[in-house]
Parts: structure tokens; sequence; C-alpha cells
């Protein structure tokens, strides 16, 4: 049926998805989504907002400069609340603040502000900071509206969006559903963890697996800004890449060993409500216990009282799930015409929409190498 041909079918509605449904949309293509919820309530509502643009290197930091454009326009466009106020990384002892001034010096004039303890106590409400770095050129968004508002806006634009409707499988022009065959020149999918599920040979290929989160949503502070920690710096490459980061980590390996038994990024931001999202632990297999430790939850809550200095009450408490892969990102061709994407590590809201532009392009005038991300 002509109703059923489009130029680009999008399986899943996450970030990523989204980010190629936007990029051929602006292209003026005609796209239709395909998602098996009804709702989005996958990773992309279920993280910290943050947008950590300046936090990477490589094929990642191309990803989130490209991001970083794309959340400014659609931000405005679909009425998407973003706060340009950067993010702070918190040092509490000298060899946390060692890798921020390690890492400041390899970054460009004006990216980062070193802050002295004094300073950083005087911007977040925090105790015992040595010092930290501001961050300016991160973004924040309220993860749980910022996804749902994008899918609005790319409906009004025209995007079609099949809810409920899960995808079975894919060859050269056709996206097979569970609603019948949609007709497409080109198909992304674009399911996170679950490519498993359509491509289960690809998965385990490139050793797509399964990373499960612990979250906390509690009453406000008063945190104007994001804020990442010593923790944080072991995990972000522009940061983990230092010389000074081997000697943090064996410190914390020393004292606080239960922060890797529980592989913490102890980070925090405020949503536009005032609520405060805290986390986060990681755990990673082919499945994910539905089943959560409360001394997960009792390490994230103490670590954020001792930084904060108060008490805190606990509103939610949930569980993330994301793809987890030794590269960063997953794009891969099993057919002509069809794109497997995902970002396999922690940062889809901070890289998807630029590399989901990148996979577009790639798709619609594809270069001389057909090399990908």
């Amino acid at each position: 049926m002509a109703a059923d041909r489009f130029d680009l079918a999008v399986v899943g509605a996450g970030i990523v998805g989204l980010g190629a449904a936007l990029a051929a949309s602006r292209r003026g293509l005609r796209v239709v989504v395909v998602e098996r919820g009804a709702t989005i309530t996958g990773a992309s509502v279920r993280n910290f907002g943050q947008i950590g643009t300046s936090l990477h290197a490589g094929v990642a930091a191309d990803h989130a400069a490209r991001s970083r454009e794309l959340w400014m326009r659609i931000a405005s466009e679909a009425g998407v609340w973003l706060r340009e106020t950067g993010a702070l990384m918190v040092a509490t002892a000298p060899d946390e603040l060692a890798v921020l001034e390690e890492a400041a010096g390899g970054l460009e004039p004006g990216v980062a502000e070193l802050l002295t303890g004094a300073q950083v106590e005087a911007l977040v409400p925090v105790v015992g900071a040595v010092g930290g770095m501001l961050r300016r050129a991160d973004l924040q968004v309220d993860p749980r509206e910022a996804a749902p508002a994008i899918a609005r806006r790319l409906a009004a634009d025209g995007v079609e969006f099949r809810w409920r409707t899960a995808a079975l499988g894919t060859e050269p022009g056709t996206l097979h559903t569970a609603r019948g065959p949609i007709a497409a020149e080109a198909i992304v999918v674009a399911v996170n963890a679950d490519v498993d599920h359509l491509y289960p040979d690809l998965a385990e290929q490139h050793e797509v697996q399964r990373c499960g989160l612990d979250m906390l949503l509690a009453d406000g502070i008063g945190l104007g800004v994001p804020v990442l920690t010593g923790t944080s710096m072991l995990r972000y490459r522009a940061l983990a890449q230092t010389r000074a980061a081997a000697a943090l980590r064996a410190r914390l390996l020393d004292e606080s060993p239960e922060l890797f038994e529980h592989d913490v990024n102890q980070m925090y931001t405020e949503r536009p409500d005032g609520t405060l999202i805290v986390g986060d632990t990681h755990s990673r297999g082919a499945a994910i216990a539905p089943f959560q430790p409360e001394a997960a939850f009792e390490l994230l809550l103490g670590r954020a009282e001792r930084l904060f200095g108060r008490r805190l009450r606990v509103r939610e408490r949930w569980q993330g799930v994301y793809a987890s892969a030794p590269e960063d990102f997953l794009v891969a061709a099993p057919v002509e015409g069809v794109r497997v994407v995902s970002v396999t590590t922690g940062i889809g809201m901070t890289t998807g929409l630029g590399l989901a532009d990148r996979v577009v392009t790639d798709l619609i005038d594809p270069r001389p190498t057909g090399a990908h991300a």
C-alpha cells in the first residue's frame, strides 16, 4: 500500500531512534517510527538528563559535539527544558584535584575553569570540597520529558509513530512488524540493549550485553548545576586517561572497595521541579535481574548525604538498563539499506542525536569508504 511506503523506517523511539527520525525529517524524507511500547519508558527517560559534551574523546567527542548543536535546536523547537549552566566536577581529595588539573591542561581555553574549594562550595551545597572544575559546554535536560517532547514535535512535523508495534525482522526495502510489513528505502534499528532480540549473532559478535543501574529520586537541595565526583573521573575518557587517575583509582580501591563492587558513578542532577536524581550503580550480563539490592541504594544515599552534609528524603527508586559493549558505539549493516545502531555505554543522551545524524547521513549519501563510527 502507498500509505505504508517510507523513505526511512526507524525501530525504537529512544533518543537514538528519535535522532534518526529527526535527521531524516529535517532532510525532507517521509519517516515512520515503530515502537513496541505504548510510550517511551526505556533508558532515554531513566537517566540523569546530563549532556556531558566535554567529558569525552575521539569519536564520542565528535558525536557529543554534534549532539550539543542538535539539542540546542530541538530544545527550542520542541519546548524541551534545557539548562546551559555546564557541569561541575567536585574534588574532595588532593588526588581528585590532581586529575582535574591535569585534564585542564589538555583543554582549549574557556572550555573549563578550575575552582577553589571555597568557590565550589559557594556554587553548590557540598561540604569538604578542595577544588573543582566547571565544564561550561555541558547541558542538562529533564530526562523524563525530553524524549517524549521530541517525539511530539516530530509527530507534529509529519513523522508517523506506530506505538505498540513490535519489529520482527528486516530485509532490503522491508521492515516486518507485528502489524504487517512496512516498505522503506532505508531502515534504522535503534533498540538499545535489545539488539540481541532481532540480531542475536550481531550482538554476540560485538559482545553486547545489558548494564543495569540503581538510581534514586530525592527531595531537592537547590543544586543549580549537575555535580560529578571522583568516581566520575574514572569513567569518562577525557579524565580517566590522565596519569593522575591511576593514583585516584588505587586510593579509592583501598579506602572504598564497595564503590567498585557496585561500580558506582556518584553524580547528581536536579530536575526542573527541584527533585534530585541520585546515582548510580552498574552491573552487567546477558540479562539483568529485576531484584535490586538495598545495599546499593544505601551506598548511593550514604555517599550523597556525606557530600551534601544533610539527610535526604527518597521519593522514588528505579532500575535503568542500557547496552554495554567493549566499544562505545555499535553501527552495523546486516543487510543492504539497514543500519543497526546503539550507544553501547552510558552516554546515550550525550551522543545519541549526533550518532543518529551521522548514520542517517551515511545512509542517504554514503561515503566512498563506507566507514562508520
